[in-house]
């Protein structure tokens, strides 16, 4: 691994500030006596076993009242261990301080935390009548996630089996009375639950026994996004496919992850390196706003899914291959109707398929069509009829001149520049989440040694990490981070040591903990074991070996034990104004601004910010990073529906944001923010950037398109928050060069124009229908349509 000189997107540490950012909280807080003070209060309680919350956004009882309002089922998805990319899957640190305890596997200590908490889950819904049986929404309860993916690499499959069964037992005897289900539980499913598919494609999966459902738990929209990763994208057209073809092949419920999707609020959210944002691609963004054009081409679909559902739940049905395992027609029969399916697996070319009526069909690669009376096709998966959005960002905020009023406030690390005050000592080094708690993302490892003399060494640290700051004396000498996927590295910088006692101190952080696989809470972090060592920069050798030196431990910065990012009233005057510091690293800075106007998302665009956490109004938006640029990937050059869809690997495609930052913004909630006053941002930056760049924009639809509309289609334009079309752009019989946002028309039909630009210009949304009048006079001999207006 390089060294901490090299290529990193922490910024490098300024000269200027060498000194300063150890030892400024003198000025301005009394001197010796604000050191104190901030010591004193260096005490923070660890989680405590069994403190569960459920108030405010966590009322998991509202939730599902919501849902019930809204007209909707839901799956109850207990876990306790939902992976769900949080630190350890969901399940709280403090587990691993309860004596014998095994995460997942058949021990009573695990066991009994597991049937506490999932009997408070279901006592509490059990009370408020929310399961199917009680009038409520919930017809299924998942016990568990995914075991069956780790249970082999658990290195005791008598003590897995047991635990399965124990998980299936304990369930059961809730009485909850809808059925349980485990997804992706193949093997080893215990005689009481439902096995359940998640995946891309679920469409050749199936139950271990014939009496039980087809039901499918997850069907990936897209994918999270790590800070060294750009965005995934699964097309419309592939994911609409594969729901086709999972309904063609007898599948009886089917359930979307993520259909909203959402944001990692919070420091301790995201498994290692997932970054804040958690849109996953999903028919409604991060922020609320509908995706087309997956929204509306999956609507589509199962509106004609709804109109066939007596025919799929209770016909009988027929598989015929066409000549080829890849094209497939599927029949239902019920009484006297019929339903068909027509699937074409080949991703390079379509097909002729020719039905029992002699009627002959054309079937895109890569595509399901289906015909509700086996006669028409009402729906093919490939060609998508509803609006694309482009979504715009516009700015959103009133400001003070040029940008933001920032003041701003060093982190007093003075504390921790000696190894005096912690909280123990240990004459070695420990892993970092067992001796934090996790109550922060930081650990201080400090110690001392005495030295004859001045030299130089280089400073060596083994780390899991997953980054590391190192500081000799109170200066800042060292920082390194661990790439995505690799949390071993190595740390050496240049260090000077003085003539008497010597102070070294290092901060590990960790960026969210291990949540997927097998055994992962004993992935390690921090500088456990070592080695920590001096080198003598002539010879390469070990001068001093301090791994078995007495070390003392003190978790967390002193700006959180003091809850700066509530910006209290009796901290007020520690913030100071005037010129303010860039690219200062361990720096908190706070700015007011206005609350939009309108119903429109808020978003904070943090580009020019470095590394840290951002909070508004003390609700925390997540760890930032904009300066760690997404990596370039073969993906972000070639996107095709055609063909399967991968996350990893050689069938990565669609990828947007190469050489671009992992994420510059960052999703405000209006709940979090108050109309008519002023809101506070605070910012902790942890790695030096820049504040004065930050701004709030706004996100809506900028632009509306509709493709491939063909004669006899209602072609529907939509804007979104209350804005109105204000321009009708383009109305394109011929090839249309470009995509949506910036086409420039091909063959241009007047009548066409002129039919949109009378319905739509001034309203929010339209409907207009396509007819053989728009080719009169247009000279153009395609049908096919391509509108865009403008929001």
């Amino acid at each position: 691994m390089a060294s901490a000189a090299s290529s990193s997107p922490l910024h490098p540490l300024p000269q200027e500030h060498a000194r300063d950012v150890a030892g400024s909280d003198q000025e301005g807080q009394g001197g010796r006596a604000g050191r104190h003070r901030d010591v004193r209060l260096l005490e923070r309680p660890r989680a405590s076993p069994r403190q569960y919350n459920f108030e405010g956004s966590y009322d998991i009882v509202r939730f599902f009242k919501e849902v019930q309002d809204a007209g909707m089922y839901a799956i109850l998805r207990i876990g306790p261990y939902i992976c769900g990319e949080w630190n350890y899957g969901g399940l709280p640190t403090w587990l691993r301080d309860i004596s014998g305890m095994q995460f997942r596997m058949h021990n009573n200590p695990f066991e009994q935390e597991m049937e506490t908490f999932t009997t408070l889950i279901v006592d509490k819904l059990k009370e408020a009548k929310m399961f199917a049986g009680q009038g409520g929404p919930i017809i299924l309860s998942q016990i568990e996630n995914e075991y069956g993916n780790v249970m082999d690499k658990l290195n005791n499959d008598e003590s897995a089996s047991e635990y399965i069964h124990w998980c299936a037992a304990m369930a059961n005897k809730q009485n909850v009375g809808v059925p349980w289900i485990m997804c992706q539980q193949d093997q080893d499913v215990p005689p009481n639950v439902i096995n359940t598919c998640n995946g891309f494609y679920c469409h050749d999966w199936f139950p271990k026994r014939t009496d039980i459902p087809k039901i499918w738990t997850e069907n990936w929209t897209g994918w999270f996004k790590a800070w060294d990763k750009p965005d995934f994208h699964r097309s419309a057209e592939d994911i609409a496919f594969s729901v086709a073809m999972f309904f063609q092949t007898r599948g009886s419920l089917q359930n979307y992850y993520m259909y909203h999707g959402g944001t990692n609020f919070g420091r301790t959210s995201g498994g290692p390196y997932i970054t804040t944002s958690y849109d996953y691609d999903a028919p409604l963004d991060e922020y609320g706003n509908i995706r087309q054009p997956k929204y509306g081409h999956l609507k589509d679909l199962h509106n004609v899914l709804k109109s066939m559902e007596k025919i799929l739940l209770h016909g009988d049905y027929k598989d015929t291959t066409m000549g080829n395992t890849n094209v497939m027609v599927t029949k239902y029969t019920l009484d006297n109707s019929s339903a068909c399916f027509i699937s074409n697996k080949f991703d390079d070319k379509e097909v002729n398929v020719t039905l029992d009526d002699g009627a002959t069909h054309v079937v895109p690669a890569w595509s399901v069509s289906i015909l509700p009376d086996c006669k028409t096709v009402a729906y093919n998966s490939a060609k998508i009829k509803t609006q694309t959005s482009v979504m715009v960002k516009r700015p959103g905020v009133e400001t003070v001149t040029d940008g933001l009023a920032w003041s701003w406030m060093p982190e007093n690390l003075h504390p921790f520049m000696t190894d005096e005050k912690g909280n123990f000592r240990k004459n070695e080094l420990l892993e970092q989440i067992a001796t934090s708690g996790d109550q922060s993302d930081y650990l201080w490892y400090r110690t001392s040694l005495e030295h004859k003399g001045e030299s130089n060494y280089k400073l060596h640290v083994n780390t899991t990490g997953h980054e590391l700051y190192a500081f000799v004396n109170g200066k800042l000498v060292g920082r390194h981070y661990a790439p995505n996927g690799g949390f071993v590295f190595q740390m050496e910088t240049p260090v000077k040591l003085h003539s008497g006692k010597n102070y070294i101190s290092l901060l590990s952080a960790t960026i969210g903990l291990k949540n997927y696989g097998a055994l992962f809470e004993m992935m390690p972090a921090g500088i456990v074991g070592g080695p920590v060592k001096l080198v003598d920069t002539v010879t390469n050798t070990t001068a001093y070996d301090l791994s078995n030196s007495s070390w003392s431990y003190k978790a967390g910065l002193a700006g959180e034990y003091r809850e700066t990012h509530l910006d209290k009233a009796k901290d007020r005057s520690q913030w100071r104004g005037g010129t303010i510091p860039v690219h200062r690293p361990f720096t908190w800075y706070k700015a007011t601004f206005e609350a939009p106007t309108g119903e429109e998302p808020v978003v904070a665009d943090l580009l020019g910010l470095g590394k840290g956490v951002v909070w508004v109004n003390g609700n925390n938006l997540g760890r930032y990073w904009p300066s760690y640029v997404a990596a370039d990937m073969d993906g972000c050059r070639r996107c095709d529906y055609r063909g399967t869809f991968m996350a990893d690997g050689d069938g990565q495609k669609c990828l947007t944001g190469c050489n671009e930052p992992s994420q510059r913004f960052y999703h405000v909630p209006r709940s979090f923010l108050k109309a008519g006053e002023p809101n506070t941002m605070v910012l902790f930056e942890e790695a030096g950037g820049d504040p004065t760049r930050v701004s709030f924009h706004t996100v809506a639809v900028g632009a509306a398109c509709a493709e491939a509309a063909e004669v006899g289609d209602e072609v529907a334009l939509a804007c979104s928050h209350g804005r109105t079309i204000s321009s009708v752009d383009v109305a394109s019989l011929g090839v249309t060069r470009g995509k949506c946002g910036a086409y420039q028309g091909g063959c241009e039909s007047k009548a066409a124009l002129a039919a949109f630009t009378a319905a739509c210009v001034g309203k929010e949304s339209c409907t207009v229908r396509h007819t053989e009048d728009f080719r009169a006079g247009s000279g153009c001999d395609s049908g096919v349509l391509t509108v865009q207006a403008t929001c």
